[in-house]
C-alpha cells in the first residue's frame, strides 16, 4: 500500500535509523498498520525497535484537515491525532504482535490525553486498512479489556476506525528519538500484559 500523499511534504523519503524507504509502495509480503497511542515520538521507537519492522513513520490521521502541519493538528482544530504508520513482514511478525505492541506501551483507557500531554491530538487510534485489521483490533481491544479490568483500569477508549488519509509529519518529527536520543519521550505503558501476539492468535483459553 502506498501512502505518498498528492502534494509534496517536507518529509525525508528514508528511515533516519535503518535507512530503508518510509514512503511506499512496500516490499511484497509486507502489510502496514496505522496507529496513535500520544506522542508520536517514543510510539515510533517502540515500533522501529520491534522484531520483524521493516520501516516506520510518523503523520497524523482520523481528522478533516488534507495535508495539516504540526501547528495545526496541536491546535486541536483539524480532528487528526499524532499516528505511527508501522510496516512489518508478515513472514517474520504478526498483525497480533503489531498490536500487542500497541496494547503494551501506552494507555488506552485516557481518553483524550496521554499522561502530561493533553489534547485530541494524543487520543489512542487505531486506524485500519481492511476488515482483517478491523476484526484484529476489536478482538485484542476485548482481550486487553479483561486484562486492564482485572488490574483495576476503567474502560478502554481507543479509537478503531477506517484509515482515511494518511499525511506524512514534517521532516524533524521523523524517526525523532534516533535523531536526538535524549529528546522527550512521553510513551508509557499501564503495566498490563497483553495476552495476544504470544501464540499468534487474540484467542484465549
Amino acid at each position: 500500500m502506498t501512502f505518498r500523499s498528492d502534494v509534496p511534504v517536507n518529509s525525508s523519503t528514508i528511515h533516519f535509523v535503518n535507512g530503508v524507504p518510509i514512503m511506499g509502495p512496500f516490499p511484497a509480503g509486507c502489510e502496514s498498520l496505522v496507529v496513535g497511542m500520544g506522542c508520536f515520538w517514543g510510539a515510533e521507537r517502540k515500533f522501529w525497535q520491534a522484531p520483524g519492522v521493516v520501516t516506520t513513520s510518523v503523520g497524523y490521521a482520523g481528522g478533516d484537515k488534507k495535508h495539516p502541519t504540526y501547528k495545526e493538528v496541536c491546535s486541536g482544530r483539524t480532528g487528526h491525532t499524532e499516528v505511527v504508520m508501522v510496516v512489518f513482514d508478515t513472514t517474520k511478525t504478526t498483525l497480533d504482535t503489531m498490536l500487542r505492541v500497541f496494547w503494551e506501551n501506552h494507555d488506552p483507557t485516557q481518553g483524550n490525553r496521554q499522561g502530561n500531554d493533553i489534547g485530541t491530538q494524543y487520543r489512542s487510534a487505531i486506524y485500519f486498512v481492511n476488515d482483517a485489521q478491523r476484526v484484529a483490533a476489536e478482538a485484542s481491544r476485548d482481550v486487553f479489556q479483561r486484562e486492564l479490568t482485572a488490574a483495576g483500569y476503567g474502560p478502554i477508549t481507543t479509537e478503531i476506525a477506517p484509515l482515511g488519509e494518511y499525511f506524512y509529519a514534517e521532516d524533524y518529527h521523523q524517526q525523532y528519538l534516533g535523531k536526538n536520543p535524549n529528546g522527550y519521550c512521553g510513551i508509557g505503558g499501564t503495566g498490563v500484559s497483553c495476552p495476544i501476539g504470544v501464540a499468534g492468535s487474540t484467542q484465549r483459553p
